[in-house]
């Protein structure tokens, strides 16, 4: 089975192209999705995070997002320890699931593919492309944020020059070049 990596920057579409892999029948672990289930209902995530922080980073309704915020916020330390704790539960989640599959092709999309070390795990590596300005007008239509505030989640990414280096493939979503025909030509190539 060949394991495909998805990602790209915050509104460059890779949902999209998730979707449309999903639609041409291949099974697509939502990684942001499923870290969050995750962090809920993982014995290992709930144990850690609360030696990390102590009991109230738990409340009845699950994880408290506004103290865990507080914590890692300008905080990279914090943020990296609790990233080393949430990743390789992800990753072993993942690979669960990967062995359920049964298709040829199945998919992980992931914004922090690279930085996470979820590349490790996938045989192809595929970013989604879309220009910064488009970006920004996608993100705020969806998510009604300020423009400063979309550009600085932006730059809290890595570039996408060094997402492209490190990509095997580049799939542009630029409302320029048609996209379900590269993600059409992307399957054909994989299943050749």
């Amino acid at each position: 089975m060949i394991k495909i990596g998805i990602t790209g920057g915050i509104g460059s579409g890779k949902s999209v192209v998730a979707s449309l892999l999903a639609l041409s029948g291949i099974p697509v672990y939502i990684a942001d999705e499923e870290s969050k289930w995750l962090t809920n209902n993982s014995p290992v995530i709930h144990e850690k995070l609360t030696a990390l922080f102590g009991p109230k980073i738990y409340t009845d309704e699950g994880l408290n997002k506004k103290l865990l915020a507080s914590h890692i916020f300008n905080n990279p330390e914090q943020l990296q320890q609790v990233n080393q704790i949430i990743h390789p539960e992800v990753n072993r989640h993942f690979s669960a699931w990967v062995e359920r599959q049964t298709s040829p092709l199945c998919a992980i999309e992931s914004a922090i593919l690279f930085e996470s070390g979820f590349y490790k795990v996938v045989d192809v590596s595929v970013m989604v492309y879309a220009p910064k300005e488009l970006r920004i007008e996608r993100v705020s239509g969806r998510d009604s944020a300020s423009k400063e505030e979309i550009e600085r989640r932006i730059n809290s990414q890595m570039p996408d020059e060094e997402k492209k280096e490190r990509s095997d493939y580049v799939v542009y979503n630029d409302n320029k070049q048609a996209l379900i025909p590269q993600v059409r030509k992307l399957i054909e190539h994989l299943l050749l």
